[in-house]
């Protein structure tokens, strides 16, 4: 689906509660009550695709506020620089907070409850989808140094400049070119500036006690709803690139042949001197390459061609070992079932301490034997017990987290290694010192790997969770709260042998 059709489907269903509250009562402003029940449809169902995932809205806040922070720190607004970092911390409430308040304004726009208080609201909240849509998209003209708001620095438009890759107005559902999200807000100020006006010709439904209600039992409703997608379980509907099903090696080696085949077909240029900037098609730029002297033009960017297929988190998809090795092929081959355990970030504090240790000290000796004294040994004995001190760090890691790992994670992991199973931990980036310590902490004998943390992030919200992987295929994803019974995993995820006794 792409945004016409979604915006059609919309429509729609705009015009036929238009005709149904028409029906019921034929004093209303037609033109009032479709763009009412648009509005409203259009916010319910944005809000409802985030709400199936409010901790993939809170990464994107994420993004927004760390940019947002070395935006404004760089100017004489620097003062509002740190409120960014407080609101990132609370990223979570904050996604939660908006789901919510669109979602409910969607239902009463419909409902034409609290009219006034509504109209001013959804006004609000498109002027703040539109800063961060205009954000998104502007920052495509800001070359890479500049400051966003240093206009007369500014160039030539280029999606490498961007900040933010995607603004996130459908969650996963359906990813939208910044320039398209952008004037999507743009058009909505239409009609959020006309309910200003026309608020008390919005049609309304039901008494007022009772779209009070409405409105109140669908905040609470959905608070829980939003909970319960990653407090209590995984998202409910996953529209992740990783989700159950997909082959993961096939879509990675499908869209690395998509990227190899991209082709240049324009070259974007700057002239040093006069500041000109030009945008040269790449044929003629071939041809006529020495017009644009190193001496004289800089080459500010290479347009090309859109891939034939979307990329997507999966081509990010890259797993080391603690010495950096690539492991990326070994675990997207392994025809065994694996259990992978996904920890975005483990949080833990450390500190170096000198610790004072004990070493063996030893000796070699030469010895010489044969006839003429020609051959020699050379053997080490034990000469005296030393003490020194050594710079060590102390790791103090979340107990929380190592609750769930212990009594959880591992139970689970180890009542099925019997069945041949092929398990270990993914964490998102950590240093070899620090994953050691983690693993003795827990202590649980399995293999530790390196990820970016981003990427675990999209494959997995639950830290921990479980990814059921074999020959690359997204078996399953569990919830560490969510874990089914081993039985259930042996019959309908290992293919169950019937004749093996357990």
């Amino acid at each position: 689906m792409n945004i016409i059709s979604l915006l059609v489907n919309i429509g729609i269903v705009a015009i036929l509660l238009t005709a149904l509250i028409y029906f019921w009562n034929r004093k209303i402003s037609l033109i009032d009550s479709f763009l009412q029940n648009f509005c409203g449809a259009l916010f319910v169902f944005s809000g409802w695709v985030k709400a199936v995932d409010p901790v993939g809205t809170a990464y994107k806040m994420e993004q927004y506020f760390e940019h947002f922070e070395s935006t404004f720190a760089a100017t004489w607004m620097k003062f509002i620089a740190p409120l960014f970092p407080l609101l990132g911390k609370f990223s979570i409430s904050f996604s939660i907070f908006m789901i919510v308040l669109e979602i409910v304004l969607g239902v009463m726009l419909i409902l034409g409850a609290y009219r006034k208080l509504t109209a001013w609201l959804f006004f609000g909240i498109i002027l703040f989808f539109t800063a961060l849509t205009g954000f998104t998209y502007l920052t495509g003209y800001v070359p890479e140094g500049v400051n966003f708001f240093d206009f007369s620095n500014w160039g030539l438009y280029s999606e490498n400049n961007m900040k933010v890759k995607d603004c996130g107005c459908f969650g996963d559902f359906i990813k939208l070119e910044p320039k398209i999200s952008f004037f999507k807000d743009i058009f909505l100020l239409i009609p959020a500036i006309w309910f200003l006006f026309r608020w008390k010709k919005l049609h309304q439904i039901f008494s007022p006690s009772l779209r009070t209600a409405v409105t109140a039992f669908s905040t609470l409703g959905l608070i829980l709803f939003c909970l319960s997608n990653f407090v209590w379980n995984e998202p409910m509907i996953d529209f992740r690139p990783f989700k159950k099903g997909v082959n993961i090696k096939e879509q990675l080696e499908k869209e690395k042949k998509a990227a190899a085949d991209v082709e240049i077909t324009a070259w974007s240029l700057k002239n040093k001197a006069s500041g000109e900037l030009k945008v040269v098609p790449n044929d003629e730029y071939m041809k006529n390459f020495a017009k644009y002297p190193k001496a004289e033009w800089s080459v500010v960017d290479q347009i090309k061609s859109k891939p034939t297929i979307p990329i997507t988190k999966i081509s990010d998809f890259e797993i080391t070992d603690v010495s950096n090795m690539s492991m990326t092929d070994f675990i997207l081959s392994d025809s065994r079932n694996a259990l992978v355990v996904i920890s975005p970030k483990v949080k833990y504090k450390s500190k170096s301490e000198m610790v004072t240790v004990t070493d063996s000290l030893f000796v070699s000796d030469t010895l010489y034997f044969g006839k003429k004294k020609d051959s020699i040994s050379i053997v080490s004995r034990f000469d005296k017990m030393v003490t020194k001190e050594l710079k060590k760090n102390i790791y103090t890691w979340d107990p929380e987290f190592l609750h769930r790992m212990k009594t959880v994670i591992v139970p689970f992991i180890d009542s099925l290694k019997a069945e041949g199973v092929t398990y270990y931990a993914v964490i998102g980036g950590m240093s070899e010192e620090a994953l050691a310590d983690l693993k003795k902490t827990i202590g649980f004998e399995m293999t530790y790997y390196i990820a970016d943390d981003i990427l675990l992030k999209t494959i997995m919200r639950s830290n921990p969770g479980i990814m059921h992987l074999r020959n690359g295929v997204v078996i399953n994803k569990w919830h560490y709260k969510q874990l089914p019974d081993v039985k259930e995993v042996r019959e309908q995820q290992f293919h169950y042998d019937s004749l093996k006794l357990y």
